[in-house]
C-alpha cells in the first residue's frame, strides 16, 4: 500500500511539473500581446526554461545517490511553488525570463528523482507499469488540465494561472510530508539493477549501446514535447484558426491518448519480460518504434490542412513519442548498478532535455522568417519530424541491454565493482 501511495504522489508530482511547463504555452497569445514580444523572443523565453534544466538534473541525480529522495522532492516542489507566485504581480520580460530559468532549474531533476523514489519500491521486472503511471502524471499536467488553466486565463488573467499552480504545489508538499517514505530497495540492494554489479565505470555506462540509444530517443521525443508545451496552442490559434477555448480542449488529446497508451504499453512490455522476451525487444524496439512513429506523424502534420487530418495527427504526434519515457528509464535502471542509478537517470534526463534549449527558439525563429505564421509552423514541424523520425530509428538499432550487461562482465567488472587486483590494491 505504501509503495502505491508513493507512486500516486509521484503521479501528482509530475502532473504539477508538466502543468508548470504547459501554462506558458497556454498563455502564449496574451503574454506576447501584453509584453509586446516577437515570436522569436517568446521562443527564447521557452528555451530559457531549459538553461539550467540539464545541469540541475545531473547534479541532483548524483545527490540522490546519497540523500533521501523525500527531502529532495520536497525542496524541489517548494522551489516550483515560490517561483510561480511572483507572476501574480507586474511582470516584465526580464522577470519572465528569471522566473522560467529558476523554475527550469528546479524542475530539471523531477522525472529521474521521482522514478528513483519509485524504483526503491519495485524490483527491475516489475518497474515498467509504475513507471508508466508516473509518466501519465506528466501527460495529464501537459494536456488534461489545459481546459482548466485556459478557463483561469480567460476568466481572470494569465497571471492568475501561474499563481494557481504555485498554490497547488504548496498543497502537494503538505501531503508529501505525511505520505513520503524511502522504499526497501535502497542503495544496499545490489540485485535491483546493473545485473548484480555494485559499480560500473560511468564512461562504460554512458557509452554503452543501450544508454546511447535511450539518450537519442529521449532527446528526439523531447523535441516534440517542448514544441507541444511552448508552441502547440499558438499554432492552433494563429495558424490553424481555432479559438482559445477550442485550443484548450484540442491540446488535451495527446495527453488523453498517452493516458491510454502508457499503461497499456507498460503492461505489455512487463508481460513480455516476465514471459522471457528480451528487453531489447520488449523495451528497446517498442520504445524506439514509438519515437519513430511520432516523427512520421509530425511530418504529416506539417502537410495537413483540414481539421479532420490535423486533430488526429496532433494527438498522435505529441503522444506516442513520450512512451519512451516509460520504457527508457527502465532500460537505464536495468543496466545501472543501484548505487549509480540516480545519477544515470539524472544524466539521461539532462541529455533528453537539451532539446528544450533548441526546439522552442528555433521554431520561433522559423515562424518569424516564414512568409506567414502558417507556413512558418509547417516548416518547423517538418524539420522537427525529420529529427524525431531519425532518432527513433537509431534507437531501435542501438538499444540492447543484454549485450551491454554481458560486456560489462567480460571487461572485468566484478560483483564488488572492482577489477581483479591484489588485496592491497583493492584496499
Amino acid at each position: 500500500m505504501r509503495a502505491w501511495a508513493v507512486v500516486a504522489m509521484m503521479f501528482l508530482f509530475m502532473l504539477i511539473n508538466f502543468a508548470d511547463k504547459a501554462v506558458i504555452g497556454l498563455a502564449a497569445v496574451p503574454i506576447i500581446a501584453d509584453l509586446h514580444l516577437t515570436n522569436e523572443q517568446f521562443g527564447q523565453v521557452g528555451s530559457a526554461f531549459f538553461l539550467f534544466f540539464s545541469i540541475s538534473a545531473v547534479l541532483i541525480g548524483f545527490l540522490v545517490n546519497r540523500v533521501s529522495t523525500k527531502w529532495v522532492l520536497t525542496a524541489m516542489a517548494l522551489i516550483w511553488a515560490f517561483t510561480q507566485l511572483p507572476m501574480l504581480g507586474v511582470v516584465s520580460l526580464p522577470i519572465l525570463f528569471a522566473s522560467r530559468i529558476v523554475l527550469g532549474a528546479g524542475e530539471g531533476p523531477a522525472y529521474p528523482v521521482a522514478l528513483h523514489a519509485v524504483y526503491k519500491w519495485f524490483a527491475n521486472e516489475r518497474r515498467t507499469l509504475p513507471t508508466s503511471l508516473v509518466a501519465i502524471g506528466g501527460a495529464i499536467g501537459a494536456g488534461v488540465v489545459a481546459p482548466l488553466l485556459t478557463w483561469v486565463i480567460l476568466t481572470f488573467s494569465w497571471h492568475a494561472a501561474f499563481g494557481f499552480l504555485g498554490i497547488v504545489g504548496l498543497v502537494w508538499v503538505a501531503v508529501w510530508m505525511i505520505v513520503g517514505k524511502e522504499g526497501p530497495l535502497d542503495t544496499h540492494q545490489t540485485e535491483a539493477g546493473g545485473g548484480g554489479l555494485t559499480h560500473v565505470p560511468y564512461a562504460t555506462l554512458l557509452t554503452s549501446r543501450t544508454a546511447i540509444g535511450v539518450f537519442i530517443a529521449g532527446f528526439s521525443a523531447y523535441w516534440a514535447l517542448t514544441l507541444a508545451v511552448v508552441w502547440l496552442p499558438a499554432f492552433l490559434v494563429k495558424a490553424a484558426g481555432y479559438t482559445p477555448t477550442q485550443t484548450g480542449w484540442i491540446v488535451t488529446l495527446p495527453s488523453l491518448l498517452q493516458m491510454v497508451l502508457s499503461p497499456i504499453v507498460g503492461y505489455v512490455s512487463q508481460r513480455l519480460l516476465l514471459t522471457g522476451t528480451t528487453s531489447r525487444v520488449s523495451r528497446g524496439l517498442l520504445g524506439g518504434g514509438c519515437v519513430a512513429g511520432a516523427g512520421l506523424a509530425m511530418i504529416l502534420l506539417s502537410k495537413s490542412t483540414g481539421s479532420y487530418e490535423q486533430i488526429p495527427l496532433v494527438a498522435v504526434t505529441f503522444a506516442i513519442g513520450s512512451l519512451i519515457y516509460t520504457l527508457g528509464p527502465a532500460l537505464i535502471g536495468e543496466i545501472s548498478p543501484v548505487r549509480q542509478r540516480g545519477a544515470m537517470l539524472g544524466i539521461s534526463n539532462a541529455i533528453y532535455t537539451l532539446a528544450g534549449l533548441a526546439a522552442p527558439w528555433l521554431m520561433g525563429h522559423i515562424i518569424d522568417i516564414g512568409a506567414n505564421p502558417a507556413e512558418g509552423f509547417r516548416s518547423g514541424f517538418e524539420l522537427g519530424g525529420s529529427i524525431i523520425l531519425v532518432g527513433g530509428l537509431l534507437a531501435m538499432v542501438l538499444i540492447n541491454p543484454e549485450r551491454d550487461l554481458e560486456r560489462f562482465r567480460q571487461t572485468g567488472v566484478t560483483a564488488a565493482g572492482l577489477r581483479a587486483s591484489p588485496p592491497a590494491a583493492q584496499a
